[in-house]
């Protein structure tokens, strides 16, 4: 058998571990970090889902095949086991480029011999004999393992470029063929074949896209819908490199101009994520964030005569939230949702303006956002009949008809923060 190269090198995976070491020390026993193993699909006898190694292992190791785990014990460093191929992969899946290491075979009789207490990260451990998971200690341990993760090395950040190359590539394909008349399944075909031919191994997520009023649907999947002349197209797609995803978002006028509501709704979001990209600085709160692009957002709502509020009310009685309806973003990276969470000692999942945000801490140098602000209508929120009671005198409902088609707007890029200016790793993708 021929050993799998890491794509990462030894120097960065060598740097991680000992960083890992150095914050977990000896509180937590052995720490197991797992690989996982294929999902089978539904009704699909011995077929699987395509396999993704937990984030945990993989940033770790750089291995891909599954079953693999690698061991930390306190004080002596890192054993790896890796899952020798059996007679039927060989068989079906070929067995070149397996991961040096240890037999995974023989984990459980390892793990007894060492008479340890045992922490188990990445995708867990089913069916080895010795192994008991205890929660708390994972919970804890995953949160100081994520503090070390957050921040992008070198190599990370060169995988990250290469997918943006490939993102670009597609973003160019579709910008030419964005017209009345095409659909948008036609749409994500040829801009995913880009990112292929551009580079990429894989999308980072399942490509949304979404004309006229299907562009209010955040994770709408592209369909037969055929673009009309005056829609906007909400397009978010990115690709993957190597397990790294850019995730971007750009929204276009079907006709190659916006209408004058489209445009005023456009410019509000251009404001919104310039002002956001330019604040992503260390030590600024993620939630502060939220909250500029909310603001500015809130100031051009109304400007154009839909909020009847100022901007500091529309956020203290999170009206906003009624066309500003998600959070303003995420970490990404190894994955579209890279390692995020919260600062030690806050809750989890507390809401900011009347919306979930994923992350709740400060910025760091080496911190790899996504910023995509939005506006939208919405129509199971601007309907409901509790939002039009509670917001009477702060929305004019009936001006706002007239909007309404628009959908929604929604542009995205990522930026590294670092300790001068922040980096808009998707700079080359032109809004």
């Amino acid at each position: 058998m021929q050993d799998e190269a890491s794509v990462f090198d030894s120097q960065f995976t060598d740097a991680r571990r000992a960083a890992v070491a150095a914050t977990l020390g000896d509180e937590f026993g052995i720490v197991l970090f797992a690989a996982g193993k294929p999902v089978g699909k539904p009704g699909g006898l011995d077929t699987c889902y395509p396999f993704i190694p937990h984030p945990e292992y993989y940033w770790l190791t750089g291995y891909r095949r599954p079953g693999g785990v690698l061991a930390l014990v306190p004080g002596e460093g890192f054993r790896h086991f890796t899952q020798y191929p059996t007679a039927r992969e060989r068989l079906f899946d070929g067995s070149e480029g397996i991961p040096p290491g240890d037999d995974v075979e023989k984990l459980g009789e390892w793990i007894e011999s060492l008479s340890s207490p045992l922490t188990v990260l990445g995708a867990g451990i089913v069916g080895v004999e010795g192994i008991e998971v205890d929660a708390d200690r994972t919970v804890a341990a995953r949160q100081k393992v994520n503090i070390v993760r957050r921040r992008k090395d070198a190599s990370e950040l060169e995988l990250m470029r290469q997918a943006n190359l490939a993102t670009i590539a597609g973003y160019e394909r579709i910008v030419a063929l964005i017209r009345p008349g095409i659909s948008e399944r036609l749409l994500q075909i040829e801009l995913e074949a880009e990112f292929f031919r551009g580079g990429a191994d894989g999308v980072g997520y399942d490509t949304i896209i979404g004309t006229g009023p299907r562009a209010s649907v955040l994770h709408g999947a592209p369909s037969q819908a055929v673009v009309a002349a005056g829609d906007v197209v909400l397009v978010d797609a990115g690709a993957q490199h190597k397990g790294y995803t850019t995730d971007v978002t750009r929204t276009y006028a079907a006709s190659g101009k916006f209408s004058p509501q489209q445009q005023a709704f456009y410019d509000a979001v251009t404001a919104a994520i310039d002002t956001c990209l330019a604040g992503c600085r260390p030590g600024v709160e993620w939630h502060d964030i939220h909250r500029l692009a909310a603001s500015t957002m809130a100031d051009a709502l109304r400007d154009m005569g839909i909020l009847k509020i100022d901007s500091q009310t529309a956020l203290e009685t999170e009206a906003i939230s009624l066309f500003f309806p998600h959070g303003i973003g995420h970490f990404v990276g190894l994955g579209v949702r890279d390692v995020g969470g919260h600062a030690p000692g806050r809750q989890p999942d507390q809401q900011c303006l009347g919306v979930n945000v994923r992350v709740d801490l400060p910025l760091e140098p080496g911190h790899l956002m996504t910023v995509e602000p939005g506006l939208y209508f919405v129509d199971g929120i601007i309907d409901d009949g509790e939002n039009r009671e509670k917001y009477r005198d702060a929305v004019d409902w009936e001006k706002l008809e007239s909007w309404r088609g628009i959908g929604g707007v929604r542009l995205e890029d990522d930026v590294l923060v670092t300790d001068g200016e922040p980096e808009v790793i998707t700079a080359g993708i032109p809004r």
